[in-house]
């Protein structure tokens, strides 16, 4: 499975759940593939997704879904930490795993740990590898379906890359507006 495969998997598997897509090629691809107003894509910022993730289920209670990249969550570990800090956060923290930093030129990420055990390590209770769109969208189907505590979902990546779509054309300000408004409802009528 590719990236473009793994977006398409996680797309099919939600629906209003805030989803968290890391800066670059997964955003574009994510917006490409089908913009809703309940995804957040980062521009800018690599290593944050999981940050942003982990403030939206914290605020909201809403089981969010962080899909990262294995170079930004390197970037920033700090995420897995306090995400394996909260046992009762509602976060499905999905990294994308293709060893290298694709969207700026496809350099090999420097470090490869075992990022379920780094997981672990940080304090997740619950790590998954996934190497197929059926075994993601099976499994991340099961695990919104009762999130309540944070669940590490690695997705190894293999396979060629069809064209990346064009960057995210929102206005920042209007994309978050946007988004916020969508959480809120979301928050509401879960009440």
């Amino acid at each position: 499975m590719n990236k473009t495969e793994a977006i398409q998997a996680i797309l099919d598997a939600t629906s209003v759940q805030p989803i968290v897509f890391t800066t670059g090629f997964s955003s574009r691809i994510a917006s490409g593939l089908d913009d809703r107003a309940n995804h957040f894509y980062m521009t800018g910022s690599m290593g944050l997704a999981s940050s942003v993730g982990i403030g939206i289920a914290r605020a909201s209670g809403l089981a969010t879904v962080v899909v990262d990249g294995d170079g930004a969550v390197l970037m920033n570990p700090v995420g897995l930490i306090t995400a394996g800090a909260h046992d009762s956060l509602p976060l499905a923290h999905i990294v994308l795993d293709d060893g290298q930093y694709a969207s700026t030129g496809g350099q090999a990420v420097p470090s490869r740990p075992d990022l379920g055990a780094l997981a672990q390590d940080c304090g997740y209770l619950e790590v998954h590898q996934v190497h197929t769109t059926g075994e993601l969208s099976e499994l991340l189907r099961g695990v919104l379906a009762r999130c309540s505590s944070p669940v590490f979902i690695h997705c190894v990546l293999r396979g060629a890359e069809p064209p990346v779509p064009p960057r995210v054309k929102a206005d920042l300000g209007d994309h978050a507006a946007r988004f916020g408004a969508k959480i809120r409802e979301l928050a509401k009528e879960r009440g």
